[in-house]
């Protein structure tokens, strides 16, 4: 773990939604970096065994929890489990996400809601849970959901016109919620990736290949998910203190402004 002046989140729960792999999963390791305690969610919970066990061994405290995002009637109990382990949760990463690429005429409606409890749902609902305990307890937090650029640039490349509304409606969320909650002292906030490595990006780079994506980048690279980690470490920590309501921008210059 780094030295304890660089441990900006010490004394603070963080949760982090889609921790199995990809952005998720680096998130996880970003926030124990800066001293956070951290509880990992997804649904397949032997992938999450494996980043506990890395976690613990670079010295911090986490903890595992099994949880579809989706499942809305499960989020209480996933909470309760990380209050009981680790303390009452004051940073929330909501990263879980889905996408099913097709051109709109295509989508299938049970495409579409999985989308829609996956993306939207569930990150509403969550989210709702760890403010009204934190509202009930009197304590500020830190909300961090996880939109995409594709919320403000889409240029139909690659057909994914229903994931593209789901994450305008998160940054939407985000800055419903932070007017909600702001004499709480709660902050919510949200991050727009452009194109990094993920696993949701994976299929599309394995069929295209690194040249094709490169090629289309101005800096001709694909984005990785450490690039991330001061964004999210800076949202999560003391140092954003007035910054609430606001999306920022990570992509590297890949869209156009």
């Amino acid at each position: 773990m780094a030295p304890e002046s660089n441990q900006p989140l010490a004394g603070q729960v963080a949760l982090v939604t889609g921790a199995s792999s990809g952005l998720g999963r680096q998130f996880a390791v970003a926030l124990a970096a800066a001293g956070a305690s951290v509880a990992v969610a997804a649904r397949r919970t032997d992938r999450l065994d494996e980043l506990v066990a890395e976690l613990r061994k670079a010295g911090a405290s986490a903890m595992a929890v099994g949880l579809d995002i989706a499942d809305a009637a499960a989020i209480p109990g996933a909470v309760d489990a990380v209050e009981r382990e680790l303390g009452a949760v004051s940073i929330l990463v909501n990263n879980a996400g889905i996408a099913r690429a097709k051109p709109a005429v295509n989508q299938l409606v049970d495409e579409i809601d999985a989308m829609l409890a996956v993306n939207v749902r569930g990150p509403f609902v969550l989210a709702a849970e760890v403010g009204r305990r934190l509202i009930d307890a009197g304590k500020p937090g830190r909300i961090i959901n996880i939109a995409s650029i594709g919320a403000f640039n889409y240029d139909g490349k690659i057909p994914c016109a229903m994931y593209v509304a789901t994450k305008s409606a998160v940054v939407r969320m985000t800055e419903a919620l932070s007017v909600e909650w702001a004499k709480h002292g709660i902050n919510v906030n949200a991050i727009a990736p452009g194109f990094f490595r993920s696993e949701m990006s994976g299929p599309s780079i394995a069929k295209r290949g690194e040249e094709f994506f490169n090629s289309r980048q101005p800096r001709g690279r694909i984005g990785e998910p450490p690039m991330l980690d001061s964004t999210l470490v800076y949202l999560a920590s003391p140092a954003s203190e007035a910054v609430t309501g606001t999306c920022i921008k990570v992509d590297d210059g890949q869209m156009p402004r």
